[in-house]
């Protein structure tokens, strides 16, 4: 491919990626078969998308801050967790390819849209958020094994994160998206680690990935604050209906 027209290819599909993974989840399903495309082996192309990943959303994360949502403390605690859980999950990465992951994830997605379908009209008194004591300790529990997930393929872990926020912790789609990108950027970090150690990175088209990513990440988070729960559960009840199915039959 013309270096030209590839750098196009890689900024464009980082950027529709970065938007979708920001509102809801599944944009590596994008990324993914481009890197493959480009020649990269599976391996290779998992780690390189982790560099994309990574930078997308030190942007998200800082777009959200911006509009003034914050989420310190708890994402720190359930950030770490998934960081411990994510450097088994990429160690087994190396080596082992992730179709055997691919029909116990469409129904988890078929989970998330059940649910986001039956939890649209909350009472008031159902939509305080639980931060502490069991639900504090269950959604760190939980995020070990997200993070062990995130850290073997990526594809789809967003969905899984918010389908805990906002069933464990009641919290909003906005707030539970800006919770979502600053736990994957944590432990993306060991991730891309462990990547790079193992030499299963394409630093040069992992980076220009990244400008894309990083763009779309900035402007989704930003825009979601703006409109609210209504679009982003819209969004999202879209995107795994197509994840879904595309895990299940393709």
């Amino acid at each position: 491919m013309n270096p030209i027209v590839e750098i196009i290819v890689l900024v464009g599909i980082g950027f529709i990626a970065g938007a979708i993974n920001t509102l809801a989840g599944g944009g590596s399903l994008l990324t993914l078969p481009i890197l493959i495309f480009l020649g990269l082996p599976p391996n290779i192309a998992n780690g390189t998308n982790r560099i994309a990943i990574l930078f997308q959303n030190v942007f998200t994360t800082a777009g959200f801050k911006s509009k003034g949502i914050k989420t310190f403390p708890f994402s720190i605690y359930v950030g770490i967790s998934a960081l411990l859980g994510s450097i088994v999950g990429a160690q087994i990465a190396i080596d082992i390819k992730g179709e055997t992951f691919n029909r116990i994830l469409a129904v988890i997605m078929v989970i998330v849209v059940l649910y986001m379908v039956l939890s649209s009209k909350k009472r008031l008194s159902e939509t305080i958020e639980k931060t502490n004591g069991k639900h504090l300790w269950v959604s760190i529990v939980l995020f070990f094994f997200v993070g062990i997930y995130g850290g073997f393929i990526q594809a789809g872990v967003g969905f899984i994160i918010l389908l805990v926020l906002s069933s464990v912790n009641n919290f909003s789609l906005v707030k539970s998206n800006a919770i979502k990108v600053m736990v994957v950027l944590i432990y993306t970090c060991s991730a891309v680690l462990i990547f790079a150690l193992n030499d299963k990175i394409n630093w040069k088209i992992g980076l220009t990935l990244a400008i894309g990513n990083s763009i779309g990440g900035w402007l989704a988070s930003r825009w979601s604050v703006k409109k609210g729960d209504h679009l982003v559960r819209k969004f999202l009840i879209v995107m795994v209906v197509i994840m879904a199915i595309k895990l299940w039959f393709f």
